[in-house]
Order: structure tokens, then sequence, then C-alpha cells
């Protein structure tokens, strides 16, 4: 049986979760242009003490400004658990939806209102993709862009999810749907996690869809995909297609 889902219903209050790991260059603009999209939302950052001292200028912005919050965390401890950490927030606070952007720009903070608006039509997740209109990634290297695209094409064939971009880390998911996934048996902390967290709420028959966005790779600092965040991800779509999870809501 489907899911009752929201409904498309209005958006109130809306949560920006920004994980953070030395993004001292970035911090001050990405928090202003993502409150300037639209007066509902606030933004939370989830910051890995970086020694750049990213948390320390959050801190002081927030104290500035009533729609900036800071979570500080005990060193590096990866972007699963921050967003989880995000999302168990956003929770607690009441919010209406959470939207999952980079700190670097290369999600643009200006498509967030289209986001927010597929959800008010209906949708429960609307995933920002970089793939359902041909391959739209722009400074990225050709290797790590056969990368990317391959490790959608991948997960997509051995979950059976029907996204073009399972990988995608630009998205908003309303709060019904964090509601009900399991966010404590989340089991990846890398990249892995956006397929994950995907799988679960398609799983449970919530209404996932996919729009079109312009993926921009990082002007300033460094990125923080490894080769142990790619191999997490390469196993985990297999734990998801044969694990207990798989039979989620069945």
């Amino acid at each position: 049986m489907k899911r009752k889902t929201s409904g498309g219903r209005v958006l109130k209050k809306i949560l920006a979760v920004i994980p953070t790991y030395n993004e001292r260059e970035n911090i001050d603009n990405i928090l202003r242009r993502v409150l300037d999209v639209d007066d509902r939302i606030h933004v939370l950052v989830v910051d890995d003490a970086s020694p750049d001292g990213t948390g320390e200028i959050v801190r002081e912005e927030s104290e500035a400004n009533e729609r900036i919050h800071l979570l500080c965390r005990n060193g590096k401890q990866g972007l699963g658990t921050a967003y989880v950490a995000g999302f168990q927030y956003a929770i607690s606070k009441t919010y209406d939806a959470v939207v999952q952007i980079d700190a670097d720009f290369s999600h643009s903070p200006e498509d967030i209102p289209r986001l927010i608006r597929k959800a008010e039509q209906g949708a429960d997740f609307v995933i920002g993709s970089r793939y359902i209109k041909g391959v739209n990634v722009v400074n990225w290297p050709l290797q790590r862009l056969l990368i990317s695209y391959f490790a959608s094409v991948y997960a997509r064939m051995i979950t059976g999810m029907p996204f073009r971009d399972t990988t995608a880390g630009f998205s908003l998911i309303r709060r019904c749907v964090l509601e009900t996934i399991p966010l404590d048996e989340i089991q990846t902390n890398g990249y892995g996690f956006q397929i994950e967290i995907k799988f679960l709420a398609w799983k449970q028959k919530f209404r996932v869809v996919e729009i079109p966005i312009v993926f921009t790779e990082r002007e300033e600092g460094h990125s923080k995909m490894n080769r142990k965040i790619m191999l997490e991800a390469i196993f985990l779509v297999w734990k998801l297609r044969f694990g207990p999870k798989c039979r989620l809501n069945q």
C-alpha cells in the first residue's frame, strides 16, 4: 500500500544543513546567499572542529543573526553523521523540511526555491539531479565525471532505484520522511550516505522526484572525496540490495 504523503502542504520552516570541514573561504558567502533566497530558511552549519576556524566564523555570524545555527563536533566525523545530526536537529526544532547543500558552491543556492516549489507541488524528497537531462557538470576532469556518472548507474542497477542521480548531494527532504526512516541505523558515513538516504525513502514509498540542476566544481578549498569513500559506496549498494533494509515496508 502506498504511504500517505504530505500532499504538497506549504513549507513554513525550512532548515538548510551545511556540513563543513575547513570551509573558511566559502562560509560567509554561502550563508548569505542561502538566507537571501527565501525568508523561511534557517541554516544549520555542522562543523567538524575545522582547524581553519570555520566554526568560529559561524559562531560570530549566529550571534548576529537568529536564522544561523551552529553544531560543533569533536573532530572530523564524516558527512553521513553530520547530516544525521542535522536531520535530528530539524526534527527536534519542528522544521517542515531540510535542504542538503554543500558549503563550496558546487550547488547553487539560487536553485533552492525550485526544490521548495516541487515539494509544495506534492513531492516528499526532491533531488537536485546532475544527470536527469544529459550531464550538467562544470569544471570536473573527465575521469571524475565518468566515475560519478557510472557510480549512479551502478547504484541504480544494483538497488533498483529509478533515479538518475543516486549520489546527488543537493536535495530537499520533508520532515515526514526523516521521522519515518531509521536515521540511527544509517550504515554509511561518506558519500554513500546519499545513496542510502534515497534508498530508505524510496523503500518507504515516499514520493521522490528529480529536478535538473547544474553542478559546478568548487573554486575555493579542497574536495573531500577519497578512495575509502568510493569503496564504501561500492559495497553499500549490495548491502542495500540484499540486506534487511531492502525489505522495508514490503
